[in-house]
């Protein structure tokens, strides 16, 4: 190895390390300000780390905020949303992946199109929508927006987890006196596993962190998400940050559960989709 491939190497991971660096720094301090006691918060000035820990920003966040309504009401949000969505993208995908029929390209399209328009256009449209049928200030109205609008790029996503999968396994399968079905779902399916865990997680993610129109189609606590729960500790003449960055921790908890779970999958589905055959 000479003396510039030793150099690049160096270089490359010094970037990389920059990189990692950069992304977890605001993880960090939303550690540091959350066990950081309210009398150190302005008069220690910027520390790394404070002279004295405190966990009574938890405490206070869970005993005495509607933090863990807003926390039940994401997990089913999310929860909900990742499973329906992904339930249908499987579908749509497989039968864009393997089936020819009049007006596909068109529908592709018109799929493509949804993702084109900024969601602050649609707010008003869609709370329009949702108002008569009783479905703001309300879960299912968030898991039906959240599913529409997730749908068209987890279909993608998935058609290319299915394109990567020789059609003569599901020939050699019927062959055997399987139906199209079975062979969907014996055959293809369990071979899709890292696709279905990449889209589980892109949209468990999305709707986690979503927060335009949990605040537009919520008016009260009882409905409210993580997002929308966090202003709460934004008043008129003052921010709470030590307990709003205590509630930030404990959200982060199932979101790190949820990908740890599924990273033996995550890793090779993100990667898998990506070639085909």
């Amino acid at each position: 190895m000479n003396r510039y491939s030793i150099f690049g190497t160096a270089l490359h991971r010094l970037a990389i390390l920059c990189y990692v660096v950069f992304a977890l720094f605001p993880l960090f301090w939303l550690l540091k300000v959350s066990v950081t006691p309210n009398d150190l918060l302005y008069s220690e000035g910027v520390r790394m780390w404070p002279s004295r820990m405190s966990f009574e920003h938890f405490r206070f966040v869970l005993a005495h905020s509607a933090f863990p309504v807003f926390f039940r009401n994401s997990m089913i949000v999310a929860g909900a949303t990742a499973v329906i969505v992904t339930l249908l993208a499987s579908l749509s995908g497989y039968a864009l992946s393997r089936f020819t029929f009049r007006g596909k390209y068109w529908l592709v399209a018109l799929m493509l199109l949804t993702q084109m328009f900024p969601l602050v256009m649609l707010v008003a449209p869609i709370f329009k929508m949702l108002s008569p049928l009783g479905l703001t200030n309300s879960l299912t109205g968030l898991v039906v927006v959240y599913t529409a609008f997730n749908i068209p790029f987890a279909t993608f996503l998935m058609q290319s987890f299915f394109d990567g999968i020789p059609k003569e396994l599901e020939e050699a399968a019927k062959i055997d006196g399987a139906t199209q079905f079975m062979a969907f779902r014996q055959i293809v399916l369990p071979l899709t596993l890292p696709g279905i865990a990449a889209t589980l997680g892109f949209v468990f993610t999305a709707a986690w962190s979503e927060l335009l129109f949990a605040l537009m189609l919520i008016s009260g606590n009882s409905a409210a998400t993580f997002p929308v729960g966090l202003l709460t500790f934004v008043s008129k003449f003052s921010v709470d940050f030590g307990q709003m960055m205590a509630a930030g921790v404990l959200a982060l908890i199932p979101a790190c559960l949820f990908f740890l779970f599924i990273q033996r999958y995550l890793v090779q589905g993100l990667t898998a989709g990506a070639v085909k055959g």
